[in-house]
């Protein structure tokens, strides 16, 4: 009788341990409720994030309208503000980003405790189950019939045995679906982690895009005077000055280019198999794309290239093999400092807004050689007057055209 009763209540402890078992939505731990209030406090702001998101999609929608307007100082101003204010609840969407992957990593923290808890009693519950088994392991159905007087506790302790024998099964496959689970959830805090510091390093340079942004305002202001008639004429001088840089960039790639066929040295700037290039900087965070609509100066010309933030006086490197046609030098803020490669298959690579030059023209470099540092915080040499703080101008031209150099620049790190 003692050996049925131990039976029943270790089939009972069994059912009772391999039920399902989910962390966020059983209270199998201490922290369920603490998890509930953190889930709703993520809902809520990934609701706020979505307002956000869509106020910032209005204040670019208000952008992109004041581009078909005629070009004018009102409205130009007009479209820095509505940028500013774009960039400003950009910043404040991705602080409520970085606090929803606070919240996200400490319920996963929580979780994770909780199925800790669980994985451990799910051990000892399965040891029990291994030395009830092992008790009887080994004896053959008559020397257990052997030890009974009649044939009704003899079938319990079969039972039994079969009992325990399916639990053990049933409680090692829970073990392992928990030790599973477990390890998700770490993987998520990692990823979570990971995307923490993606968001914060983010936030820093949203908020260099906001000061920028706003000295371009202040900037325009102070050169025009809030005279439309004064913007006429700096509009003007900054498309003269813009078209002369382009005309020499094409003339000197075509020169160039013919001699290095006449003389045979185009297998000097010959690219490397893949034909991909190398990005000029470590940093990768372009500030502005190939003829993005959003380049704060195309109402003077489009962006035939891409800008890349990088703190001035950063090495700026070969992007590929090829020959120095052009090192312009510049003394003054206004003159617009650039270096010029020209490659094999008709390619060419131009590096602007240069606070020095370190090569010479008429010679060959080799990838990843440094060949300047950047520039381009207004008001130093070199930066020219189509600048909005340090970054290098990075492009990448196919018979003297631009052409996007996302299409071109390696994908890894």
């Amino acid at each position: 009788m003692r050996l049925v009763i131990k039976a029943g209540l270790l089939i009972l402890i069994g059912l009772f341990i391999t039920s399902p078992i989910v962390v966020f939505s059983e209270n199998v731990g201490g922290n369920k409720q603490e998890i509930d209030v953190l889930n709703q406090k993520i809902a809520e702001k990934k609701t706020k994030i979505k307002q956000l998101e869509d106020s910032i999609a209005a204040y670019k929608k208000k952008v992109d309208q004041k581009r078909l307007e005629a070009i004018s100082l009102s409205n130009q101003i007009a479209i820095f503000d509505n940028r500013i204010s774009q960039v400003e609840l950009d910043i404040q969407a991705t602080e409520d980003k970085l606090d929803t992957l606070t919240l996200e990593i400490e319920a996963l923290n929580l979780a994770i405790d909780d199925k800790e808890k669980v994985i451990s009693r799910q051990k000892r519950i399965l040891a029990e189950l291994i030395r009830a088994y092992h008790e009887q392991d080994g004896k053959n159905y008559i020397e257990i019939a052997a030890a009974y007087e009649n044939f009704s506790d003899f079938y319990n302790q079969v039972q039994y045995l079969q009992t325990v024998q399916n639990d053990l099964v049933l409680n090692v496959n829970s073990l392992r679906d928990a030790r599973q689970d477990l390890a998700d959830k770490k993987k998520q805090i990692e990823e979570r982690k990971n995307s923490y510091l993606t968001f914060k390093e983010e936030l820093e340079q949203k908020k260099d895009d906001f000061d920028e942004q706003a000295k371009l305002k202040q900037d325009l202001l102070a050169q025009t005077y809030s005279s439309e008639l004064k913007f006429k004429t700096l509009l003007a001088n900054l498309k003269e000055q813009s078209q002369a840089v382009e005309s020499e960039v094409i003339s000197i790639e075509r020169e160039v280019r013919k001699k290095l066929e006449k003389q045979k040295q185009l297998k000097n700037v010959e690219l490397e198999p893949g034909g991909k290039f190398s990005w000029p900087t470590q940093s990768r965070y372009i500030t502005t794309g190939f003829y993005d609509p959003d380049y704060p100066f195309r109402y003077i010309f489009e962006h035939p290239g891409i800008d890349i933030r990088a703190a001035q006086g950063t090495a700026v490197k070969a992007s590929a093999s090829g020959y120095v046609a052009r090192a312009k030098r510049c003394s003054l803020a206004s003159c617009y400092s650039y270096v010029m490669l020209v490659h094999a298959d008709g390619l060419s690579t131009v590096y602007g807004h240069l606070s020095s030059i370190v090569v010479a023209e008429d010679k060959f470099v080799t990838r990843g050689d440094i060949i300047a540092y950047t520039g381009g915080a207004p008001g130093t040499a070199g930066a020219g007057p189509w600048t909005t703080g340090p970054h290098i101008h990075f492009e990448i031209r196919k018979n003297g055209i631009p052409i996007s150099p996302l299409n071109y620049l390696i994908k890894d790190w």
